[in-house]
């Protein structure tokens, strides 16, 4: 009898030049009944599996646009984690793209961090530089780049534990991924392995989000990394290897 073929991997995301991003508030996508009763009995599942998953509120990527070369603008709404739930149901055409931040922590040879998802994360034992979802601003704040990178600063403490000001934080780019998923990625200063290392020992072990920690030069390295990688890792890591090898100027 024959096999049917496993399904197509999707592409790898994009990872495109930006100078500027302006966030812009909209309304939370509306569902009809059936695909809230559908979202709520797929998260229940979900969480059934994995009791750490937590539904608390998140950003949500209602769209982008580009009006020039460089800039970006992005459209968000506030939902909570459930929302993305609707990924696995099939009959929903809701938008379920999501907003994210990532830092790009080098060392000083010239290597990028990534870390490995802990078994009770929603991505379990994926590949990642430290990052994490936008959480929403309170009322009356505005959601705007100072905002995600302290989000960005927040995301590299709890997982690695190397504390940085958000003004040495550096806009890098902006990834483009599944389900049309954003992420805004910021490029740290460089520091040696054994200090990033110590840094990451010393966090308690039951509150790491990674479970280990691994030094990436190129894409060449990815093999050597056991497990699921995030889509967007190989082209970030090819990206920041030719500015690497090749400087502006």
């Amino acid at each position: 009898m024959p096999q049917t073929p496993p399904p197509p991997l999707p592409p790898p995301a994009e990872v495109l030049g930006v100078r500027r991003i302006r966030l812009v508030e909209v309304p939370a996508p509306r569902l009809t009944a059936e695909e809230r009763r559908a979202r709520d009995r797929v998260w229940a599942e979900m969480a059934l599996a994995n009791p750490a998953l937590f539904d608390g509120p998140v950003v949500a990527c209602a769209g982008t646009s580009w009006p020039r070369p460089g800039e970006i603008h992005v459209f968000w709404s506030r939902v909570t984690y459930r929302h993305y739930a609707l990924r696995r149901v099939t009959t929903s055409a809701a938008p379920t793209a999501s907003l994210s931040v990532s830092v790009l922590q080098p060392t000083d040879d010239g290597r990028v961090l990534v870390g490995r998802m802990s078994p009770s994360t929603s991505a379990p034992g994926r590949w990642q530089p430290p990052g994490g979802a936008v959480e929403p601003p309170p009322d009356g704040e505005r959601l705007d780049l100072a905002a995600l990178r302290r989000n960005a600063v927040r995301e590299l403490a709890e997982e690695t534990g190397v504390a940085t000001e958000a003004g040495e934080l550096t806009l890098w780019a902006v990834t483009r991924g599944r389900y049309g998923s954003v992420g805004v990625l910021f490029l740290a200063p460089p520091r040696p392995e054994p200090v990033l290392r110590e840094r990451f020992a010393a966090l308690a072990p039951p509150e790491r989000e990674l479970v280990e920690l691994a030094f990436a030069r190129s894409p060449a390295d990815l093999p050597g990394l056991p497990g699921p990688h995030a889509d967007y890792l190989a082209p970030v890591l090819r990206r920041f290897a030719r500015q690497r090898d090749h400087p502006p100027g």
